[in-house]
């Protein structure tokens, strides 16, 4: 008869890093406008804590973009094998996925009043930079790129 006690060994639960917490802000539902965008976006965390989704409908010049982004700490293979999260020198990064065939990676850093969404890595020219009001209702900023970009707010419905 075979022992089983290797496979009832307690493992550690994990649990969200606490860097997480600086998305809270963005939970709910949120109207966007600007002057080549408007719609809704509406962000919830997904059950874990782990990632904060992102589920988006806008119009933007034109193009009706219904999208989905998962916001979080990359997580792969490697880290299964441990049992304790060490964010210390990772960034919050997402993955975005639309109607149009579109997938994006961003980097996304809240620091006190100041959203801030690069395209790609830390540090890329593709970027937003946003102002969350004092009751921290809304979020007002632009997106901005080599030869572009917009302006836009959003303000809390729900």
């Amino acid at each position: 008869m075979s022992d089983n006690t290797n496979f009832q060994t307690e493992q550690q639960t994990p649990k969200p890093d606490p860097c997480l917490k600086s998305l809270d802000r963005l939970v709910g539902l949120w109207n966007v406008s600007g002057d080549r965008i408007a719609g809704t976006v509406n962000f919830d965390w997904l059950e874990g804590g782990f990632f904060l989704v992102q589920k988006v409908d806008l119009v933007h010049d034109g193009r009706k973009i219904k999208g989905i982004e998962y916001i979080g700490f990359e997580q792969g293979w490697e880290e299964m094998q441990q049992p304790v999260l060490d964010s210390s020198n990772k960034d919050i990064t997402s993955h975005y996925f639309d109607n149009q065939g579109y997938t994006f990676n961003y980097t996304w850093v809240i620091e006190e009043d100041t959203l801030t969404i690069w395209g790609g890595v830390k540090g890329s020219p593709s970027k937003y930079v946003g102002k969350f009001s004092d009751d921290g209702n809304s979020n007002s900023g632009a997106w901005e790129w080599p030869g572009g970009g917009y302006s836009s707010t959003m303000a809390r419905l729900k």
